[in-house]
């Protein structure tokens, strides 16, 4: 992998973020607080000199990565490599309301997810496999570049799981807050996390 700043940003609050219900593959758009929150990370990242801003193709990354690019004056550029994890029967259902119709696979996820296969969803390992081909592409296309990436919570957590060479039953081991940003640098052979899922920019955003 060629050289390549990485800002990776998890989208704003939505209504099912804040209820905590699983979006996964479905489209969810943004409240007026994840609005507000978007433009404090794009305040945030300003100066940065950023080359491109990529997006999941997903609603509410795709408007996130809007507001973000707009200092910038760049078109988000819509990468299917970074879509959520799809979670099947779980979507649109809280986590209290999974945990009480899936008892075992909920207990799985909880405690062993890279080894959770649901029906109708995607595993885990499949998500880090395309997670991993994308950001080679973006590096191979982008060397020496800054970007921003705005996802999801899992695809952010993989990532820096990657970056740090852990593996993916580590996954609760780091956090993705809506708007929350994780910068890691990639060389060849080798990554640096320089901050995960900093939120010292939304302090400004309100409620």
């Amino acid at each position: 992998m060629s050289r390549l700043r990485l800002f990776v940003v998890r989208h704003g609050e939505t209504a099912w973020s804040r209820e905590r219900r699983f979006a996964g593959s479905r489209d969810v758009p943004l409240t007026e607080a994840g609005l507000r929150q978007c433009e404090a990370v794009a305040q945030a990242l300003a100066a940065e000199p950023v080359g491109a801003v990529y997006a999941s193709p997903l609603e509410r990354a795709r408007t996130s990565a809007e507001v973000i690019a707009k200092p910038h004056r760049l078109e988000v550029r819509v990468d299917p490599a970074f879509r959520e994890m799809a979670f099947g029967p779980w979507e649109g259902l809280a986590r209290d309301e999974v945990a009480a119709r899936f008892p075992a696979a909920w207990e799985q996820w909880r405690t062993a997810p890279d080894t959770l296969a649901l029906p109708g969803a995607e595993p885990l390992d499949a998500v880090a496999a395309r997670v991993r081909r994308g950001l080679a592409a973006l590096a191979a296309a982008h060397a020496g570049q800054t970007l921003v990436l705005v996802s999801h919570a899992i695809v952010a957590r993989v990532i820096v799981l990657d970056a740090l060479g852990l593996g993916l039953d580590r996954l609760w081991a780091v956090d993705a807050s809506p708007a929350g940003i994780t910068e890691v640098e990639f060389e060849p052979g080798w990554a640096t996390v320089h901050r995960m899922n900093t939120l010292a920019h939304l302090e400004a955003a309100g409620p």
